[in-house]
């Protein structure tokens, strides 16, 4: 079991325009407010180094092979510099996007081998699982509908429908086998339905966590 020292670590998935971004920032301020120090990421990127390599995956064509290994060297130097520190002083860490996405875009989606990528998960992270991925889950039509009215898309947005519907299907594989990890959020309700799911579920998190 986790030292009651350490903090927790939430993850954040979804295909692309689900309101993640929304959701963190309503999150945050329940957490300021409940008096739980945290710090909030994102991935690819949360350090100098992660940041520079998000801006060659969202802007750069590669290799898919190539897109896999950076996401995991992001994660590594990430998880060194960021996640791992935090958590053993004893703060939460709220991420958006962490290796759930890795298997849902770059395997599901990409068609890379889970084998592979589960060898790398296990390597850069050890034993570091998160405790609880909120998975907001959204018809990839919808999503793609709020993605357009954002105007210029990076090269993961602009992919195009039989992509996030393999995206969305890997999420949907990933929330059965990881299912004591993911909590799924219906994100199609309005905001404040979404936002009431998730500290409905997130003040059991405290109780257990920082209770």
């Amino acid at each position: 079991m986790r030292e009651s020292k350490k903090g927790a670590f939430i993850t954040f998935e979804g295909t692309e325009g689900a309101g993640k971004t929304t959701q963190i920032e309503r999150i945050k301020t329940f957490l300021e407010a409940s008096g739980i120090d945290f710090i909030t990421t994102r991935e690819p990127g949360g350090t100098l180094l992660g940041e520079k390599i998000r801006s060659l995956l969202l802007q750069d064509e590669m290799a898919q092979m190539t897109e896999l290994l950076l996401m995991f060297a992001a994660r590594a130097e990430h998880i060194a510099k960021v996640i791992l520190p935090a958590i053993n002083s004893g703060k939460w860490v709220l991420c958006d996007r962490f290796t759930e996405s890795s298997y849902a875009y770059q395997g599901y989606a990409r068609g890379i081998s889970l084998e592979a990528i589960s060898t790398l998960e296990s390597l850069v992270q050890g034993e570091l699982r998160p405790d609880c991925t909120f998975w907001f889950d959204i018809p990839v039509l919808e999503g793609m509908k709020r993605v357009q009215s954002r105007g210029d898309k990076d090269r993961f947005e602009a992919e195009n429908i039989t992509f996030f519907e393999k995206v969305s299907a890997g999420f949907q594989t990933l929330a059965q086998e990881r299912s004591n990890q993911f909590y799924r959020v219906d994100a199609l309700q309005s905001k404040d339905d979404v936002t009431a799911s998730i500290l409905l579920h997130l003040k059991g998190l405290i109780n257990r966590y920082a209770g």
